[in-house]
């Protein structure tokens, strides 16, 4: 998903449109995470995300960062915003558990 979220709208209070945003991004990430793996048990969804002011201004950022700075997008007064999310597969790291119970045998 790259998309351009308008904050100020005709209709719509800014908060309100913020709220509407974090709900379309959390549908998103639901939607992308239910999509099926070929290996569940080594792999996983991971989102690369972006998040600015505009496309070019945009950083590279986490979800859960994406989220709380939407809410400080009204008081520094932005008119809109560009927020990019990526799904990729990932495969898991091994745990630590299994490899000390193989080092013991």
């Amino acid at each position: 998903m790259k998309k351009i979220f308008k904050i100020e709208q005709e209709k719509v209070k800014p908060d309100r449109a913020v709220d509407a945003i974090k709900n379309e991004l959390r549908k998103y990430i639901k939607r992308e995470k239910r999509k099926p793996l070929e290996d569940k048990e080594t792999t996983y969804w991971d989102f690369d995300c972006k998040f600015g002011k505009s496309e070019q201004g945009a950083k590279e950022c986490d979800f859960n960062t994406i989220i709380t700075e939407l809410s400080g997008v009204v008081e520094a007064g932005w008119s809109e915003c560009y927020i990019e999310i990526i799904a990729k597969v990932v495969n898991k790291p091994e745990k630590e558990e299994t490899e000390n119970k193989e080092e013991t045998e």
